[in-house]
């Protein structure tokens, strides 16, 4: 499948959270972008984009298998050109912190695959999806400091997209 220009948000999703949410995003940019499981998504078509969106929920510290089997298929060097950002579904349990979360590991295979960075690696809390509200603003928005999570409101407004351009 070919994805055109536009913008993509691949997610999986155990129990539904991760796939509302992934779906508010792509709704939220508008235009040609599509949300697509990472089962069925194509990691070979990923070099013409203009931004790709990797969501997971945190499962034992990191992505689901399905989720890491995606970013382990994306070609070396094949997001040369693409924005690229990653988000996560959590628990706000003190103890998720142990085993870190998911959103860091999939920004570095990002990287590792050429990838541009869009906006930082964040999470958003269970029960986030209704919330999700994407508003104009600089993708260099700051980062929320070391092991705080950003709040779906504090993201969105990180992630900025604007109908025009990402």
């Amino acid at each position: 499948m070919d994805y055109g220009n536009e913008a993509l948000v691949v997610y999986d999703s155990t129990y539904g959270n991760t796939e509302r949410i992934a779906k508010a995003i792509a709704g939220a940019l508008g235009g040609e972008a599509t949300a697509v499981r990472a089962a069925e998504a194509n990691a070979a078509a990923l070099g013409k984009l203009e931004l790709l969106i990797v969501a997971s929920p945190t499962l034992g510290g990191r992505p689901t298998e399905t989720t890491l089997s995606f970013l382990n298929s994306i070609p070396a060097s094949s997001l040369k050109n693409v924005k690229v950002a990653a988000v996560d579904t959590r628990l706000k349990a003190k103890w998720v912190r142990i085993f870190g979360y998911a959103a860091e590991k999939i920004a570095a295979k990002l990287a590792a695959g050429g990838g541009s960075p869009a906006a930082p690696a964040g999470g958003l809390f269970r029960g986030a999806a209704p919330k999700v509200r994407w508003r104009t603003r600089s993708w260099s928005a700051p980062p929320p400091g070391p092991r705080e999570s950003r709040s779906t409101t504090e993201l969105a407004s990180a992630a900025s997209i604007s109908s025009s351009r990402y």
